[in-house]
């Protein structure tokens, strides 16, 4: 279900089937669902949209949980986040576990995944940045995470569909040890042969920059992004013990995507791009210097 075809193209390349629905307008959802046996549910609201925080992950989810309801769907899956409920002091947390127990308490055969850090995030905040010689922005205090792969992330959310046990149910999707920020920085030197420039921001500063910019409606989703920086500014480790998910699902955690290979797989293939690029580059300059022999008079 996409709100745009435009922005949601990209999807039907990977061999999805885009249905026209918008959580922020109930109306919508009821032909969306036709036909549907099951729902994921990953949406989340961006810091660059218009709509709120609680616009899209609370009315939004609301509604989409009550018109699977209504349409009479038999399982309802749920990307939430880990331990969001000790961190009720950023928004979006709140929301993810009020969520949770609005979905609890529906009726619906529902599964919730925790997951705590994308394994995809991590290229634009460090790899890019280290790659191009620009800063690597790194909170003042920095929690370990246990980042896993969103594409590792949805098979869990299939396989759910096919396991009773799983029905009722929440649990951690984590990768299997937390990294620092700083661990994540020294492994994209090491793999990038750069040296990485880190520009340490205070959390103090952070919370004064969240302040300005809950006075702006336009600036609000910012703001309530930055109070991630409360779950970061604890130091403890964001992680959780993952034995008995792979029990319930089924999986080897040998199949999941590590930290180490993932970068070392994005670095291979933009290095190798590097050197096509260059290499062309050097034969379009021999080319241009065959073709012109003589300085012209």
């Amino acid at each position: 279900m996409a709100r745009s075809y435009n922005r949601s193209a990209f999807l039907k390349e990977w061999g999805a089937e885009l249905v026209p629905g918008d959580l922020c307008k109930p109306e919508t959802l009821k032909a969306a669902l036709e036909g549907v046996s099951a729902v994921i549910d990953a949406a989340t609201s961006r810091p660059t949209d218009s709509l709120s925080i609680k616009d899209v992950d609370w009315k939004g989810k609301v509604s989409l949980i009550q018109a699977t309801k209504a349409a009479g769907i038999e399982r309802y899956i749920f990307v939430s986040f880990l331990d969001a409920e000790k961190y009720r002091q950023v928004p979006l947390l709140d929301i993810k576990y009020c969520t949770e127990l609005f979905l609890a308490e529906s009726g619906l055969k529902y599964t919730i995944l925790r997951p705590c850090g994308f394994l995809q995030g991590i290229i634009g905040q460090y790899a890019i940045p280290i790659l191009d010689g620009q800063s690597a922005w790194v909170p003042g205090v920095s929690s370990p995470i246990a980042y896993m792969d969103t594409q590792d992330i949805a098979k869990f959310a299939i396989r759910a569909l096919s396991v009773p046990e799983t029905e009722n149910q929440a649990f951690p999707v984590v990768g299997s040890r937390a990294w620092s920020a700083d661990e994540i920085i020294r492994l994209c030197e090491r793999l990038s042969g750069k040296d990485a420039k880190i520009t340490r921001t205070p959390t103090s500063v952070l919370r004064f920059v969240r302040s300005v910019t809950r006075w702006f409606q336009w600036t609000l989703n910012i703001s309530d992004r930055l109070a991630f920086a409360e779950v970061s500014a604890t130091g403890q480790p964001l992680k959780a013990s993952m034995d008995e998910t792979y029990r319930v699902f089924g999986f080897d955690p040998a199949e999941m995507t590590t930290l180490e290979d993932y970068l070392q797989d994005y670095y291979g293939r933009i290095m190798k791009k590097i050197k096509e690029v260059e290499y062309e580059r050097e034969k379009q300059k021999k080319r241009k210097q065959k073709r012109t022999p003589f300085k012209k008079t």
